[in-house]
């Protein structure tokens, strides 16, 4: 029997606490003006300082069982998308798994910054496909509140916290495939202009690295910019070319949610109309691995994405990772 990887439910949870470019304006030399020129970010949400990556991934993780009308037990899998997990190890996925009460599951984090959702999907649908599991839960949840660069001024006005996540079953009676395309890829040649340089075995923490904002988020935001666009769009046409689909035939896009003037690049060089584009960036800034879930996860909720829609998903983050998906998503 032909096996289908489907996305069957979706679950996102963004913090309370909303951080307004004004309230930035206290903090950093920035104004509200600036930031929304340059990202199109109004506000972001940041964590209590008592929280981490997996405080968030539980009500994401918990909304998308309950979307799916899935149990716990049911689980085979668990993959955490994280840059900022709890500590180096055990894994997040670990203590998301016994916090939801998934029993018997095997579970581990992946690192590709943002473009992790897309990894996570890739990952779920071959394990699926391959026949060592039935059902994935991939939850990406990230806490970048926690390693901003308060100094650097241009890229810490950009990110946010939140979590997402999906359900991923076999589904072989289902009508359609779960899954037209998977895309992805990566570069370590340019690893360095998007990095968070301390803290593991290469630069261990010491006070001389903390002094130094080494274990705080570093990227170079021109090159970043250059490239992201580059790669989303080589990404996209990688994956409409392995599904044999036209731009046409797209019902929604979501690309990671980074910067309107990439979104819009993007958009523009797939000729893609701008009713077909999924952006929330305004409210939560760059959730990284986490932003293209929350985005799929609130247009689904909202009634923007309806069953039997194509949709699809464009990343780029750290590594350099990049990559792309077009799914078909239940209403």
């Amino acid at each position: 029997m032909v096996r289908n990887p489907v996305i069957v439910g979706t679950g996102s949870y963004v913090p309370e606490n909303v951080v307004t470019n004004c309230d930035l304006e206290e903090r950093v030399d920035t104004s509200d003006e600036w930031i929304r020129t340059r990202s199109g970010i109004c506000e972001r949400r940041f964590c209590s300082d008592d929280k981490s990556a997996s405080d968030l991934a539980v009500p994401a993780g918990r909304a998308a069982l309950e979307d799916a009308g899935i149990s716990p037990d049911a689980i085979d899998l668990v993959i955490v998308p994280t840059a900022t997990p709890d500590m180096a190890f055990p894994s997040t996925a670990c203590a998301l798994q016994d916090r939801l009460g998934i029993s018997s599951a095997a579970a581990f984090d992946i690192s590709a910054a943002c473009s992790g959702f897309i990894y996570g999907l890739s990952l779920a649908h071959s394990q699926i496909k391959a026949g060592v599991v039935e059902n994935v839960l991939v939850v990406a949840s990230e806490l970048y509140s926690r390693v901003l660069n308060w100094e650097d001024r241009t890229t810490c006005v950009l990110f946010g916290d939140g979590a997402a996540g999906v359900v991923v079953s076999n589904q072989p009676d289902s009508p359609t495939n779960g899954f037209d395309s998977l895309y992805i890829k990566a570069d370590g040649e340019n690893r360095n202009i998007l990095t968070l340089p301390a803290g593991g075995s290469a630069v261990p923490l010491t006070p001389e690295s903390v002094e130094k904002n080494e274990h705080m988020l570093a990227m170079d935001g021109r090159a970043v910019y250059r490239i992201a666009v580059r790669k989303m769009k080589s990404s996209a046409l990688r994956a409409l070319n392995r599904a044999d689909m036209g731009p046409d035939e797209i019902d929604w896009v979501i690309c990671h949610q980074a910067n309107t003037r990439i979104i819009e690049s993007v958009r523009k060089r797939l000729d893609m109309p701008k009713e077909k584009m999924i952006i929330n960036l305004d409210k939560y800034g760059n959730t990284s691995a986490a932003s293209i879930g929350i985005a799929l996860d609130e247009a689904r909720r909202e009634g923007k994405i309806r069953a039997g829609d194509k949709v699809m998903m464009v990343a780029f983050g750290g590594g350099l990772t990049w990559g792309a998906a077009i799914v078909n998503l239940p209403g």
